[in-house]
């Protein structure tokens, strides 16, 4: 298969996506029910991002141009895909670019996000069956050429030894920031309020620490994430919420709350889910020289980087952990 036929039907996987018919609303549906944390909302909140940032045609010819990708892979390789599943689609990006790079792929889906991934392929082995030699889903990957896993701290350690002797990317925890001034009109907190909640805060690109100047006052930021508050109405959610509020109040430490989400000063980048962490900085200097050195931040939001509301809509060439994952393929 050449290369403008990939990007043919990737573009017309994203016009089915748009259309939201009955056979992806049945899927979506489906993956809601596997996995109560992929509420329907959030599926499609995720798939019309995938839809618009990636697989609109004039983005993906621009990003096929810009790596020179040839029309065709004279030896194609093999390609083992280990999946996350922590929020909808969100191994998309490393299918995305097995795909327009020419290869083949053997993927292993997360048991949490099983349905929405084969759904999508399933389009594809319909429109044109010669995918069918590009891409396949296996429960264990065994004889590929190169290696794709995503996981956690712990799994890729595993990672790392199960597939040192292949050409490989690993992917560990990775969380995001954001760095305010204070000056945040309600818009701007509005568009952070998404950036910490979109997906209950479960994506490496969820905001989960907040640094702020002394004396900040948190009062308008506790009420505009205030539009999250049927959270409180989603029982893992609240569970999680009640439980680390029972742990602060035990442990009688300071915290502040609008009875959805619950911040904390805490030096740690990593919070759990229902918790924001926040830290007091007098230099941003220094804040800067930390993050920057940090290689556990996926994305840093506010004064002079990411504008709110953009931390959960990463383009094509945003790739995660650093690392470009369509030269890692080209180059294979």
């Amino acid at each position: 298969m050449n290369l403008q036929n990939r990007l043919d039907l990737l573009e017309r996987l994203g016009q089915y996506i748009s259309a939201d018919g009955e056979p992806w609303q049945t899927a979506v549906e489906r993956a809601s029910r596997e996995n109560a944390w992929f509420t329907p909302e959030f599926i499609q909140l995720a798939a019309n991002r995938i839809a618009t940032h990636f697989l609109a045609k004039d983005k993906l010819s621009a990003w096929a141009t810009q790596y020179k990708i040839p029309a065709e892979n004279p030896h194609p390789k093999n390609v083992g895909i280990i999946m996350a599943g922590n929020i909808p689609l969100v191994g998309f990006h490393d299918f995305l670019c097995v795909f327009i790079s020419g290869h083949r792929q053997t993927i292993k889906l997360s048991s949490r996000d099983e349905t929405l991934l084969k759904h999508l392929v399933e389009q594809l082995y319909e429109w044109d069956a010669q995918t069918k030699e590009l891409i396949r889903f296996e429960t264990m990957l065994k004889g590929c050429d190169a290696y794709i896993a995503t996981g956690s701290n712990n799994s890729a350690r595993y990672f790392d030894y199960y597939f040192k002797k292949y050409p490989h990317i690993i992917r560990r925890n990775r969380t995001s920031v954001a760095i305010l001034d204070g000056n945040e009109s309600e818009a701007d907190l509005g568009k952070l309020a998404d950036d910490v909640h979109e997906y209950f805060g479960m994506g490496c690109r969820n905001i989960t620490k907040i640094y702020v100047p002394k004396d900040y006052d948190f009062l308008p930021l506790l009420n505009v994430f205030r539009k999250y508050n049927q959270f409180a109405e989603h029982n893992k959610y609240k569970n999680n919420y009640d439980y680390q509020l029972a742990v602060l109040i035990i442990n009688k430490q300071y915290y502040m709350t609008n009875d959805s989400i619950i911040l904390h000063e805490n030096p740690s980048v990593f919070s759990p889910v229902s918790q924001l962490n926040y830290e007091f900085y007098t230099d941003l200097a220094a804040v800067e020289t930390s993050l920057s050195a940090n290689n556990d931040i996926q994305a840093i939001a506010g004064i002079n980087h990411l504008p709110f509301g953009q931390a959960q809509q990463p383009s094509l060439t945003d790739y995660a952990d650093g690392a470009d994952t369509l030269q890692f393929l080209l180059e294979l």
